[in-house]
């Protein structure tokens, strides 16, 4: 066969290859199966909330936002379900349960199979495949995403429990909150009732610990855990960045850590609690900064993947909504005749920009009991602009619930607030049932494309690690 008929035959291959793939007869992981798989998790977003932090960029910092203008258009596009087995708005640990296992489960269950069978996670997959394996949070390490992602367990609340599997599973990378049940009772606000140290169980496989910035930025081992707060990690906008790193540091030393002697590639889930959080108390200030912050990490590990884009498949997705969110209009004028509308603009989000703590520190600067000039004082001091209606300021005073939707009665007082004076409004102060969007950007992003149910964004990512 002569030159030119050799390379038709060659072009021929590829289109039956392709076409083959895309009709599903062969697997697109065994056409393209990535090395490294970087999963950036917003816990709690759905495209609202990538929406508002993406007009507040431009406006606000005339900026672009890398979720949206990097790995959404340039790479796939997909929209997810989020619903467990006995529901129609989901929970974390059964979002996240489906999404690395390939199988529906129930509310509060990690990994497991409605019958309580361990269902295989994307970490063990990652294991038996050869592959270096860690995850970052802002939430406690043994929180339902990271928990779901690794090990198994009839509830999310088995925290002991979730982290003694850590141990056994020997996770490559462990970076967030959470000291708390990593030692015992009596030292700090250890919680451990076995009397186990497993911070310094850890350091005996061979990890370094870190417990501040300085201490992280410093490590240089293979393996590596860092715990920073005994519960959660702070919110971006009220972070002290001499004691809590911040979602970018984290990255970074997770990506360089993970890197370190890894023949056969690694899996990093990352995720930011904070966004989850932030819808629960109705908290847009909060949100945004913590998405601009989850935004500064999408760019990082974008930036780790083009050094080797055929290697690397970054995935940027969440497990469900939080909070019903939406930006609207509404009456400019309490009245039935009323005609005119408050339409929401630029000028609302740099109200939003004033904005100096989050609802939830608001909530513990004022207590149980609010006294009433406390609260005046913190209101004139961390809210310029903003004013406290009448009888948003005696739900506060009184502690009562606005409506059965909303149960954190400061926060959702003071989210209301904004809401009234921005027309960014929520929903709810739980999960709501709208899909989530899936990005991907390398080899295997295909498999995310268009809509899918969680179990299938599972299956596909578990095809692709049993691919190599």
């Amino acid at each position: 066969m002569g030159r030119v008929g050799k390379s038709w035959l060659a072009v021929a291959v590829v289109l039956l290859v392709g076409a083959l793939v895309v009709s599903g007869v062969l697997p697109a992981a065994a056409a393209s199966a990535p090395k490294n798989i970087i999963i950036l998790f917003a816990d709690g977003t759905a495209a609202a909330q990538v929406e508002i932090a993406r007009l507040y960029n431009r406006h606000i910092h005339n900026a672009g936002l890398a979720i949206t203008d990097v790995i959404m258009r340039r790479g796939s596009l997909g929209l997810m379900s989020s619903h467990p087995v006995e529901a129609i708005a989901t929970d974390s640990a059964a979002a996240g349960s489906a999404m690395f296992t390939g199988v529906k489960t129930t509310i509060g269950t990690i990994s497991m199979t409605p019958d309580g069978k361990p269902a295989r996670t994307a970490a063990e997959a990652a294991r038996a495949a050869g592959k270096r394996v860690g995850i970052v949070t802002t939430a406690t390490v043994y929180d339902a995403t990271p928990a779901s992602f690794s090990v198994h367990a009839k509830s999310r609340r088995e925290s002991q429990a979730i982290v003694d599997q850590y141990l056994t599973l020997g996770l490559d990378v462990i970076l967030g909150g959470g000291r708390d049940f990593f030692l015992p009772t009596g030292t700090g606000e250890g919680k451990r009732t076995d009397g186990k140290d497993l911070i310094a169980a850890f350091r005996g496989k061979g990890y370094a610990y870190a417990a501040t910035p300085s201490e992280l930025k410093a490590a240089s081992a293979q393996r590596l855990l860092g715990l920073f707060a005994w519960e959660d990690m702070a919110f971006e906008i009220d972070r002290d960045p001499a004691a809590e790193p911040s979602l970018r540091d984290m990255t970074e030393a997770a990506l360089r850590t993970l890197a370190q002697g890894s023949p056969n590639g690694f899996v990093l889930l990352l995720e930011t609690e904070n966004t989850d959080t932030a819808g629960h108390r109705n908290d847009i200030a909060a949100l945004i900064h913590a998405l601009r912050e989850f935004d500064a990490a999408v760019q990082v590990a974008y930036d780790f993947s083009r050094r080797a884009p055929d290697e690397t498949l970054l995935i940027v997705t969440g497990d469900h909504e939080t909070g019903g969110l939406s930006v609207t209009y509404a009456q400019k004028e309490m009245t039935p005749s009323s005609s005119k509308r408050f339409y929401a603009g630029p000028e609302h989000l740099k109200l939003v920009s004033r904005i100096t703590l989050s609802l939830e520190k608001a909530h513990g600067i004022l207590g149980k009991k609010p006294d009433p000039a406390a609260l005046d004082a913190l209101v004139q001091k961390h809210f310029p602009g903003f004013t406290l209606d009448a009888d948003l300021r005696e739900a506060i005073l009184e502690q009562k619930m606005l409506e059965r939707n909303c149960t954190y009665p400061t926060p959702c007082a003071l989210g209301r607030m904004v809401s009234r004076q921005t027309g960014i409004y929520w929903g709810t102060s739980g999960h709501s049932a709208q899909p989530v969007f899936v990005s991907a950007v390398g080899p295997g992003a295909e498999r995310f494309r268009g809509f899918m149910d969680n179990t299938e964004f599972g299956k596909a990512l578990l095809g692709l690690l049993d691919a190599r």
